[in-house]
């Protein structure tokens, strides 16, 4: 942690001449930023194994029908495949995987007061009127929704909303147009999918409960992880058939 904290607070004395008083907040965009670069490859990858996915959805459908009174040979044609066309089913997780220790450092960093047996120095930092180490709950319990912290969560949730609301739209859009999901082993829909289609468009305005929630630091880190997702997903996956969207929009 001690580590962590030297490095967001050198990003911020590096990033103080041109933004001032902001400069930490500015560190934890930055530091973001380069998270979802280091872990781009991976991204790439992901968008590329599950277009390969997508490829192989009637396979894999006729396996299941195949194989639909023996799940144990099912499961071991389905990993024969998947190992023969190089394509990992876990491939899709690794870049929110990998992004969770970034976010959980930042959640902890800004939410302990002493580190390494010291003052927590960043808990000084601000951005704007809104200090980084509390909540909403402390914007709203001084100077309310339109005070000087109230307004920097306005702006965020108003960010986090927009994303939402485009992430929204084209998933509405890709599971209208997309086909019915292969059955599962004994010829029936998967439990629960069908409530699946319905709640995953919504799943992005979840973000904005965890905006709220957080210290201010960890709410940047959410909204410019969101906001990075929303363009890389848009990019590298705008010529992925519909069928695979179900994998694509959580």
């Amino acid at each position: 942690m001690s580590v962590f904290a030297n490095l967001v607070g050198n990003l911020a004395d590096l990033l103080q001449p041109l933004f001032h008083n902001g400069a930490a907040a500015a560190a934890i965009i930055l530091f973001t930023a380069c998270v979802r670069l280091a872990i781009h490859p991976l991204s790439r990858a992901s968008a590329r194994g599950q277009k390969a996915r997508t490829r192989l959805a009637p396979q894999i459908a006729e396996l299941r029908e195949k194989h639909a009174k023996n799940p144990e040979r099912m499961k071991k044609a389905l990993m024969e495949l998947h190992a023969a066309e190089k394509v990992s089913p876990l491939s899709g997780c690794l870049p929110s995987l990998l992004q969770m220790p970034a976010f959980f450092l930042m959640y902890h960093l800004f939410s302990s007061r002493r580190i390494g047996g010291e003052q927590n120095q960043l808990l000084g930092h601000s951005l704007f009127a809104a200090p980084l180490g509390e909540r909403w709950t402390d914007a709203l319990a001084h100077g309310g929704v339109f005070g000087g912290a109230g307004l920097v969560y306005v702006a965020l949730f108003a960010i986090v909303a927009g994303v939402a609301t485009f992430n929204f739209r084209r998933t509405k859009r890709q599971l209208a147009a997309a086909p019915a999901m292969p059955p599962g082993p004994d010829g029936q829909q998967m439990p629960g999918m069908g409530a699946m289609t319905k709640m995953m468009p919504l799943l992005s305005f979840a973000t904005l409960f965890t905006v709220a929630v957080v210290p201010l630091a960890a709410a940047l880190y959410v909204v410019t992880s969101t906001t990075w997702t929303a363009a890389e997903r848009y990019f590298l996956y705008r010529d992925l058939p519909v069928a695979g969207v179900l994998a694509t929009a959580a």
